[in-house]
């Protein structure tokens, strides 16, 4: 038996997009609100109860979210294309180093309709 915890995080940004379809308007800067969200699996620590502390973890999604927001993501070095494939990418190889128990990032824009998630073992 395993425990998934998760917390969500938002952040404003704007990008460019090189693509076959919708060319006009994806080529133009033009920007979306995003929600995040990263989980951890695991067991909890028998001591403190907890599988993460949650302030740990809201601090490290802050010094993220700050690499992030009200950004032009194609001036984020790391991310390359600003596709939610590789805000999802990115968000893990952020946020791994400090949080191992990590297992999954999930990128949404809930206006649009469109989520990616990206899950291993």
């Amino acid at each position: 038996m395993q425990y998934e915890l998760s917390q969500r995080f938002f952040f404003d940004a704007a990008h460019t997009l090189h693509r076959a379809i919708e060319v006009e308007s994806s080529r133009r800067i033009h920007g979306h609100t995003y929600e995040a969200e990263v989980t951890v699996r695991g067991l909890p620590d028998p001591k403190s109860g907890m599988l993460i502390d949650l302030g740990f973890l809201r601090s490290e999604i802050a010094r993220l979210r700050d690499k992030l927001d009200h950004r032009l993501l194609d001036e984020v070095e790391g991310i390359g294309p600003a596709t939610l494939e590789n805000l999802c990418t990115y968000i893990r190889t952020q946020l791994e180093p400090a949080v191992p128990s990590l297992c999954a990032v999930m990128v949404e824009r809930r206006t649009s309709g469109d989520r990616c998630v990206l899950r291993w073992e």
